[in-house]
């Protein structure tokens, strides 16, 4: 059983769907620690009603302090709007993974996170948009795709519907990754991931 680590910064309701899964049975893994940048991140909350360790750091060295600490094998970002080290990535080499809400390479990179993902897809009048969960490298949202799921937009009437219909999806396809990456089936060759 893999331990991990899950990286918040708001509601937690991604990292929700993967305690709910881990809770059954689905993913061959236990979150050990939920980590905020921010204080009033409710997926703090979420955590210890589930007697998850839940704590706020922002500086990188002791994060990764505690993730040594707790023997963390899959670090995943689940709406965290920080910026991953450097070092973090170096040593945790595709093991970290990201859930996007739109179908990269479209509207993705700095800048896009949250609702301006949403309200960028509005404006620009898509017709699909999506989610996706990929390894982190050290280019923003440029690391290698594991999943990806596409939803139609063709009729809604705000970025908030477009949030809505896309979360949906990521409640389903982030535990998928992470079940995925528990049971050794991810393989990352030539910056493709091979699913086993």
């Amino acid at each position: 059983m893999l331990n991990i680590a899950v990286c918040i910064s708001g509601g937690g309701t991604d990292l929700q769907s993967v305690i709910d899964a881990c809770e059954a049975g689905s993913i061959n893994g236990e979150i050990k620690l939920v980590i905020s940048n921010r204080k009033k991140a409710y997926g703090l909350e979420r955590a210890r009603k589930h007697n998850i360790k839940a704590e706020v750091i922002r500086d990188e060295d002791e994060i990764l302090a505690r993730f040594e600490e707790e023997k963390i094998d899959l670090i995943v970002l689940a709406g965290y709007l920080a910026i991953v080290g450097e070092k973090t990535i170096a040593k945790y080499e595709n093991k970290i993974i990201n859930i996007h809400p739109s179908l990269i390479p479209a509207f993705c990179g700095p800048g896009y996170y949250g609702m301006h993902v949403h309200e960028a897809v509005y404006k620009r009048g898509v017709r699909y948009s999506g989610c996706t969960v990929h390894f982190v490298s050290n280019e923003v949202d440029g690391g290698p795709i594991i999943l990806q799921k596409a939803v139609d937009i063709s009729d809604v009437k705000s970025p908030e519907e477009i949030q809505e219909r896309v979360l949906r999806e990521e409640h389903i396809l982030l535990p998928e990754a992470v079940r995925l990456f528990c049971n050794g089936q991810l393989q990352v060759i030539n910056e493709r991931v091979e699913i086993k």
